[in-house]
């Protein structure tokens, strides 16, 4: 009866779990040996026979017989009195085959041994959920919120694995309530213990490129490439394309008509502004098209140095710069180089901070923000849209264009 209890146990996770049957019989047998080995001392002399799908065990102890009295080592041989009780007809030096119940094991080994066999299982199970994992590491995966943590949101897939979406790995403006589907990238698995932590990312530039990939025929296709992918999650993007086949635009493939193909991505990103750039060897003209929307003038690079001075139209420094300077910042990731950006005309013009003695340095800190550090870049623009591209009040942008036009328009 023991031994249908045993494979019953081991039933219940065959069935669940997808672990083939050769598997499935190493993991019972060394379960099996163990508490032999601790019960006798080895095991070397005992033959295991299994049949899961019949649910027959069977365990069989291999002693050579003795003389009476002459028993050295009790595990490997049997006297003779004891092995004719088996069969009358045993001699001396042959061997004996006599089979051991479960119950010779004890009751406490027996409740251990099917402890021992979950164990295994588990194991085994989780070391093949860690490798699965393993090669997904980069790729785009889809599960749905189980339950919802204050530092992050626990996922559970179709199989029933758990998958961790961190706080820090959320856009911004992700918010996800029980039952939804999440999307994201299998960004790192790690065995802690012997239980596989499944990270996904939505913030990671490898999650923009992946869904360029799905969305985008000819990327998947191979017929266009992703170069590059820098992004502020949930704030913008650039990604650099590139096409070796010159019949095909890439900006415009990836685009689409009127922004149809690229809109699915944007809505999933949480309305990320992402621009889509072709890609170039020719440093100069990449650094130029990086800095999209704005209009280059000129420029002058330091490649030594990875440095561009770019010369800018007044009224094309704040697209260059950018709502809290994300446009600059994400060109110099793109292309590699630290950008420095320079007004046409700036010899007439003075610095904000030159009016640091009748200007508060929090409100001139929230004109650079906004790519606003001149008088004249703030007297050339409209109040409302001043009011629009800073954190400050109207009345206080006032009394910033007054004291501008007092001291830099006499």
């Amino acid at each position: 009866m023991e031994n249908v209890a045993l494979i019953e146990s081991f039933s219940e996770f065959k069935d669940d779990k997808l672990i083939d049957r050769v598997t499935l019989m190493a993991i019972l047998e060394d379960v099996l040996r163990n508490a032999l080995k601790k019960k006798y001392g080895d095991d070397d002399n005992f033959d295991i026979i299994i049949n899961p799908d019949k649910g027959d065990l069977e365990i069989w102890r291999n002693r050579i017989v003795v003389a009476d009295g002459e028993v050295e080592e009790p595990n490997q041989e049997i006297e003779l009195s004891e092995a004719q009780k088996i069969e009358p007809d045993f001699e001396v030096g042959e061997d004996v085959a006599e089979e051991v119940k479960l119950i010779d094991l004890g009751r406490r080994s027996i409740l251990a041994l099917r402890q021992n066999l979950i164990s295994k299982i588990h194991e085994h199970d989780n070391t093949n959920i860690y490798k699965h994992f393993k090669e997904l590491e980069g790729e785009i995966y889809t599960a749905e919120v189980h339950h919802i943590r204050h530092r992050a949101i626990i996922l559970l897939d179709d199989d029933g694995n758990e998958i961790i979406l961190p706080k820090d790995k959320q856009i911004p403006s992700d918010f996800f309530r029980k039952g939804e589907n999440v999307r994201g990238i299998i960004e790192s698995v790690e065995l802690k213990g012997s239980k596989p932590a499944i990270v996904m990312s939505r913030t990671s530039p490898i999650f923009l490129e992946k869904l360029f990939e799905q969305e985008i025929p000819e990327v998947f296709d191979g017929l266009i490439t992703v170069k590059k992918v820098v992004r502020i999650p949930g704030e913008k993007a650039k990604v650099a394309v590139d096409s070796y086949d010159d019949r095909i635009d890439p900006v415009g493939a990836c685009v689409g008509m009127k922004g149809s193909r690229i809109h699915g991505i944007v809505r999933e990103l949480g309305n990320e502004n992402i621009d889509v750039i072709n890609y170039t060897n020719n440093i100069q003209l990449f650094v130029t098209r990086a800095l999209s929307p704005a209009r280059v003038t000129s420029l002058k690079l330091d490649e030594e140095n990875m440095r561009a001075e770019v010369l800018l139209k007044p009224e094309e420094v704040s697209k260059a710069i950018g709502r809290g300077g994300h446009n600059i910042r994400l060109a110099g990731q793109l292309t590699g180089y630290e950008i420095d950006v320079f007004r046409e005309g700036a010899e007439e013009d003075v610095e904000l901070k030159e009016f640091s003695d009748e200007i508060e340095g929090w409100v001139i800190s929230e004109f650079s923000k906004a790519g606003l550090d001149t008088a004249k870049s703030i007297l050339e623009q409209d109040v409302a849209d001043l009011v629009k591209r800073t954190d400050l009040e109207e009345e206080t942008i006032l009394d910033v264009i007054a004291i501008l036009r007092e001291e830099f328009e006499e």
